[in-house]
């Protein structure tokens, strides 16, 4: 494989993971297991596909006359607009269609529609969608997809990553409910957090800490497993290469499991029943000294007898029990909830160099007795200060 054909691979490493059909059904039925009229009457919009391949358009398509839809549609980006070219396979469906225009196939996104059985063989399905050519590159942003957005009741998709930021706030402004495929880091980002934090949205069924594994190209495959580490970036499954990814589901749609009251045990039986090789006196409920909060290393450490403010990892969102908890902020510079400021620093990396930066004032600050060997730590009118990822600032309700 050619150099620019591996740089065009892992330029689109954001943009090109094709979701599993399990991980739709398993998602998505949980959502019906809370309430199987959710999707009842509604129209469908699955925009950023490819609705030939697409399981999401497989598994609508499949289950249309089960969810009771009113409508579905699928819309897919034009070749041409893809920041990956390469892979891409016409299918029969469209070379046989009497709409195919060989011009078209790569400068005009595709439109799918499935209102009914129009195939006459007394079900709906697959077969019976409907496609066409759009006017536009099939772009969400285009006033076409727009209205589209505008038309459907719900809106389910893997957006494409290096987009999510625009993507998110196109949905929200049209207030439409959604179910979305997003990087578990997205929880952090200002777009998104405050709306976490308000309880207008949050993480769906899959588990955090559950890494989602994603169909790619094959010249996607072949670089990952030339150039990363396989368990890391990709696995192996029956002999077929997926991409590993720190995935997660965002919605505003409800499901039962974010009212599950998280079982907590009190501080001392988790120090001493804790099941994390990595749980030592560093983690043993630290302060954070520019939060002035306990730090909890684990979710499955939330104390049960502590009533202050505690700082818990990104993943505690798929625990959240919003009667049990009330999100209180996150320990991100520009949400403005740290208590102090510290003058500049001095970093010293694992390798022993030395620069000067403010970058402690980015996240928690938990104060040392003596400099760590394994991590990097900051220097402070001579105060030794870890810093942690980021964390969400939570209290328990009364």
């Amino acid at each position: 494989m050619s150099n620019k054909t591996f740089k065009n691979a892992k330029d689109a490493k954001y943009d090109e993971y094709y979701t599993q059909y399990y991980d739709i059904e398993r998602e998505i039925e949980a959502y019906l297991d809370y309430n199987p009229y959710i999707f009842r009457g509604k129209t469908v919009l699955l925009p950023c596909d490819d609705p030939e391949w697409s399981n999401f358009t497989r598994y609508f398509a499949q289950n249309f006359e089960m969810l009771g839809l009113k409508k579905l549609i699928s819309t897919s980006y034009a070749l041409e607009s893809k920041k990956y070219k390469g892979g891409y396979q016409l299918s029969f469906l469209e070379t046989n269609s009497p709409q195919f225009d060989k011009n078209k196939t790569n400068t005009h996104g595709k439109i799918f529609v499935l209102t009914g059985d129009s195939s006459g063989d007394g079900r709906v399905d697959l077969d019976d969608l409907q496609w066409d050519y759009l006017e536009e590159d099939g772009d969400f942003n285009s006033e076409e997809v727009t209205k589209l957005r505008d038309e459907a009741d719900i809106i389910v998709t893997n957006p494409p990553f290096s987009l999510y930021r625009e993507f998110f706030a196109w949905i929200m402004k049209a207030n439409k409910q959604f179910i979305l495929v997003a990087n578990k880091n997205c929880a952090t980002y200002k777009e998104i957090f405050p709306l976490i934090k308000d309880n207008k949205i949050w993480v769906g069924v899959q588990p955090m800490g559950v890494d989602m594994l994603f169909d790619v190209p094959k010249e996607r495959a072949a670089y990952l497993v030339e150039n990363e580490k396989e368990g890391s970036k990709y696995r192996i499954v029956d002999n077929v290469v997926k991409a590993r990814s720190t995935s997660c589901w965002f919605t505003n749609i409800e499901h039962g499991r974010r009212h599950e009251p998280l079982q907590l045990m009190t501080m001392e039986d988790n120090i001493r029943f804790n099941r994390h090789k990595d749980w030592d006196e560093k983690h043993s409920y630290c302060h954070v000294d520019n939060f002035d909060a306990l730090e909890v290393p684990f979710v499955d450490a939330i104390p049960s007898d502590y009533e202050g403010k505690m700082t818990v990892p990104v993943t505690f969102l798929d625990k959240y029990c919003p009667e049990q908890f009330e999100i209180l902020g996150i320990t991100k510079t520009w949400f403005g909830s740290a208590v102090k400021t510290y003058p500049k620093q001095t970093q010293v990396n694992k390798n022993g160099t030395r620069s000067t930066v403010t970058k402690l004032n980015d996240g928690g600050a938990i104060i040392v007795k003596e400099p760590p060997h394994d991590e990097i730590y900051y220097i402070v009118n001579d105060t030794y200060y870890v810093q942690t990822y980021p964390r969400i600032i939570i209290r328990k309700k009364q």
